[in-house]
């Protein structure tokens, strides 16, 4: 375990920043940055992308800070590994239909639709529920008897099922998780999970 590492968490305005630094530095990760600057972006070893709220309103502060250049750099040329949480997962989609269709940063395959579930349950999806990890490795492999997270969101990622390494049952098969090379994705908050969120920050940052 490297406690060493540089931790970039991106900070566009509409992140849930301060718990993620909490629960990392409750870890022992001692070099963290809550940035949006192009310089230490570039030299951080690992990044997190959080993100609270409507997908419009993410794309729009983007777009304000210009984020988008600095990580397609960062992540598809330069293969930094990345963790986004919740809607910072779903900016990683093709587009969303939230608010109206909207362009996402397309560095996985998917759409992100309304959650449907027949009226069986409420929407938004709040609260804890139990995930079936379909792919272990990496950012699961402590987590074989920590299957419970928190979710908080209405809108879910739907992409094929190569990219999905966990999902949730919520009257409906929701994505829980996606992952395509060095890019990782949570649906729920790990940093409000307790030991679920903390084992899975772990992995994340074990297997760098």
């Amino acid at each position: 375990m490297n406690t060493k590492l540089k931790i970039g968490i991106i900070d566009y305005g509409v992140g849930n920043t301060c718990s993620i630094f909490n629960a990392l530095s409750y870890l022992n990760y001692s070099k963290i940055s809550i940035t949006d600057k192009e310089s230490e972006i570039e030299a951080m070893d690992a990044l997190i992308f959080p993100g609270v709220g409507a997908f419009d309103e993410a794309c729009k502060q983007l777009a304000k800070r210009q984020l988008a250049p600095v990580l397609n750099e960062q992540v598809l040329v330069k293969k930094k590994p990345i963790l986004g949480i919740c809607l910072g997962m779903q900016l990683f989609a093709t587009s969303s239909e939230e608010n109206g269709l909207h362009e996402g940063l397309n560095w996985i395959p998917g759409q992100v639709k309304k959650i449907d579930t027949n009226n069986q349950f409420p929407i938004p999806h709040v609260g804890w529920n139990d995930i079936n990890i379909a792919k272990e490795e990496p950012i699961f492999k402590n987590n074989s008897d920590h299957v419970h997270f928190y979710f908080d969101h209405s809108y879910h990622f739907e992409c094929e099922s190569k990219f999905i390494s966990s999902w949730c049952d919520y009257g409906a098969k929701i994505t829980a998780s996606v992952q395509k090379d060095n890019i990782f994705g949570v649906q729920f908050h790990p940093e409000k999970s307790h030991i679920s969120g903390l084992k899975l920050f772990r992995s994340f940052l074990s297997s760098i």
